[in-house]
């Protein structure tokens, strides 16, 4: 790989590592107190450690866990297979704040990184190192080519094991009876501000912190919603204190929670004060133990903890589930919790705790992770409820709620048009989920109507006894002539059209617009008609974008080819053209005159009735991400993808990595998000993929199409 050098605040600044990058070389054991032991290659500090070993899920993410302060004192195991691609971000770089803009502290705080695959060449427009150097400066151990999948499976089974990284080969395994737990060290203590600092100096909500290890992007999201933080350490007398302030807030940390004695103790006298002088708490983490304790609960070790990216948690309130961050050892037993507590939010992978709230007073915890950093910010709207409490401390605490779901389908008959024949834009993947389609129709009791010209695809082949066979097979061309003569026929009450590609959807809208499914009663299961037209019709697309200040590229929707032209005139050569309505991109392309315009844009015009007029953004990495929402409006994000080439080649004839290789953090919750907000502004409802241009050597997007 070639290195790019470019001047930022006179400090050189790698995006790439150099061509001269070599692969680790030496040797290092890791030791575990079952009597297991691992051998890999050391590629940060080359120095022995001890510690406890835990993993943590994720995709992305290493900078921001690295400098968690609640990895203080442990092993840490990334279960991604590969780390290291996109580097290390510039330590020296500062926020709005004097924060390190990239991180969670100021040092990394876990004792050693462990990774199965590590990538020594890293290539990303905001790095400055690769991540082995970056372990050696802060002088922390880093093991590689270790199967940490067996790893995992181990810590599941047996819990999280003290582990030693040994780099003397010649020495013998360690005596565990001898080495210290860290969490019987009061790793709080170690980790908490020994000062009083304040940030957002002037805000109008005035906030008191008690510091047992936060991380910074907790700052961050008070700050930025109008608060002054006066941050104190964790021994901080705060309760004779907190009349002069809006409400207190307990942050995330590590260890065992209940060595934290004085804040405990202040605690109790807060919660236990008189109903004039009650101000709104809220607690993260470590906070929401804290308080667990102060109101009676127990605090108990979980077996290997809940750290990572993906936890399911329910809300008792609402009724609805989050996808949340966490990094925890242990939660609170709440069956001795005192009148007048409740449990506010439940893990829904082992039932331990994840918050408990008061019933009268406005007071509530987390033990996820709402700030994230790392990870999703679906729960970031608690600050916003903080804050309101805050400011309004009188009032109960609520959450957002989702709209009602509509009655469920009452349809007991139902058509679904099939995949055809197999083409870029109706490819293999339709075959596939039609047929898991087909056969969630039928564990439902519905009688199934199958449509599809196809013989040798897999939904017409099942055996007979299979239950994922349709009741009724029609090899007949899925156009709107067919399909009606099959409703005619069979009479059915429903019909699912998204399943078929692109060639069902075009029927489906002909269908739409004749009247057919009004005149016949048959109801269109899943995504609207009306929503499909707004992401096929190019126009009505961005202005459904522009509705929620969504980032699209610069753009005009023509139907001849003069318009195509004068179009042209305003964006600029080289541009983009797409047809609308078209199988896989058919009819697209980059134009970089008006010569080829005309040669292009008149036989997309012949292919499809719109086309697109854009800025070409030739050169920008093409992402993607699978969405799936149903219609209680949860939604998630399946999987997401990174082209190998960038765009100016289409995907048919790239290499598709999934998931993305490149992207940090930032960007791929970035992208994350905005895929979850459009896709519910628009209404679908089952699966669809929206596709982006990310620049790539800035936070710049544009969404290109959702399919």
């Amino acid at each position: 790989m070639v290195s790019s050098v470019v001047d930022t605040n006179s400090k050189e600044k790698r995006a790439h590592s150099t061509g001269d990058a070599k692969p680790p070389t030496a040797v290092a054991k890791l030791y575990l107190e079952d009597g297991s032991c691992f051998v890999g290659l050391s590629f940060g500090c080359h120095e022995s450690v001890e510690g406890e070993v835990v993993f943590t899920t994720g995709m992305v993410g290493y900078t921001e866990s690295l400098t968690d302060p609640s990895y203080q004192g442990q092993i840490l195991t990334m279960t991604q297979p590969m780390v290291g691609n996109y580097g290390v971000p510039d330590r020296t770089k500062m926020d709005e704040f004097g924060l390190p803009a990239f991180f969670e502290s100021k040092k990394i705080h876990a004792k050693a990184l462990i990774v199965q695959d590590y990538s020594y060449h890293y290539s990303h427009w905001n790095a400055v190192s690769s991540l082995g150097d970056w372990l050696k400066e802060e002088g922390v151990a880093g093991l590689c080519n270790i199967d940490t999948r067996m790893l995992t499976k181990k810590i599941r089974e047996k819990g999280a094991l003290l582990g030693r990284i040994e780099v003397d080969l010649n020495a013998p395994p360690p005596d565990f009876t001898q080495m210290v737990n860290p969490n019987l060290r009061h790793l709080v203590d170690e980790v908490s501000t020994k000062e009083v600092v304040v940030y957002g100096k002037g805000n109008p909500v005035k906030i008191i912190a008690v510091d047992c290890g936060m991380k910074y992007n907790i700052i961050r999201q008070l700050v930025r919603r109008g608060a002054e933080l006066t941050v104190v350490p964790w021994d901080y007398p705060f309760a004779s204190e907190l009349q002069n302030f809006h409400g207190l807030f307990l942050s995330n940390g590590p260890g065992n929670p209940i060595m934290c004695v004085e804040t405990i103790n202040e605690l109790k006298k807060v919660i236990n004060c008189s109903d004039d002088q009650v101000k709104p708490i809220f607690g993260i983490c470590l906070g929401n133990q804290l308080m667990g304790l102060a109101a009676g609960g127990k605090a108990e070790k979980l077996p290997f903890g809940n750290r990572g990216q993906n936890q399911p948690v329910l809300n008792h309130q609402t009724g609805e589930c989050y996808i949340t961050p966490q990094n925890h050892g242990y939660h609170i037993n709440c069956d001795t919790l005192e009148p007048g507590w409740k449990i506010l939010f439940t893990n829904a992978n082992d039932g331990s705790n994840e918050g408990i709230a008061h019933e009268t007073r406005p007071y509530f915890t987390a033990q996820f992770h709402p700030e994230a950093s790392c990870g999703p910010s679906d729960t970031e709207f608690m600050f916003d409820t903080f804050l309101e409490a805050c400011q309004q401390p009188n009032k109960m605490i609520t959450f957002p709620v989702r709209r009602p779901a509509p009655p469920l389908c009452s349809a007991k008959k139902i058509l679904l048009l099939g995949s055809g024949g197999t083409s870029i834009g109706q490819a293999g993947e339709f075959d596939y989920s039609g047929g898991q389609a087909i056969k969630a129709l039928k564990e439902e009791g519905k009688e199934v109507v199958l449509m599809n010209p196809n013989i040798a695809s897999v939904q017409t082949n099942l055996d007979s006894k299979s239950h994922s066979k349709a009741d009724h097979i029609y090899f007949l061309p899925v156009t709107p002539e067919f399909v009606e003569e099959v409703i005619k026929k069979e009479k059915p009450d429903g019909i699912v059209v998204s399943m078929g590609g692109q060639t069902a959807l075009n029927c489906a809208i002909a269908m739409y617009k004749a009247g057919i499914f009004e005149k016949y009663n048959v109801q269109v299961l899943g995504t609207p008609i009306d929503v499909v037209i707004d992401t096929e019709d190019r126009q009505l697309f961005s202005d459904r974008l522009n509705e929620i200040n969504e980032k699209i590229a610069e753009s005009y929707a023509v139907d001849n080819l003069q318009d195509a032209i004068e179009a042209a005139k305003k964006i600029g050569y080289p541009l983009m053209i797409r047809s609308a309505f078209a199988l896989g991109g058919l009819g697209s392309g980059i134009c970089h005159d008006e010569e080829m315009l005309k040669d292009m844009g008149s036989k997309a015009l012949s292919l499809s009735d719109q086309i697109l007029v854009e800025r070409s953004m030739k050169g920008w990495k093409e992402i993607e991400y699978e969405v799936v929402r149903d219609a209680h409006d949860n939604c998630i994000t399946v999987c997401n993808m990174e082209n190998f080439d960038p765009l100016g080649i289409h995907t048919g004839d790239s290499i598709v990595m999934a998931p993305s290789q490149t992207l940090s953090n930032q960007e791929y919750h970035m992208l994350r998000d905005t895929a979850i907000k459009v896709v519910r502004h628009l209404g679908i409802i089952g699966e669809c993929n929206i596709q982006y241009a990310l620049h790539p050597e800035s936070l710049e997007y544009c969404i290109i199409e959702v399919n």
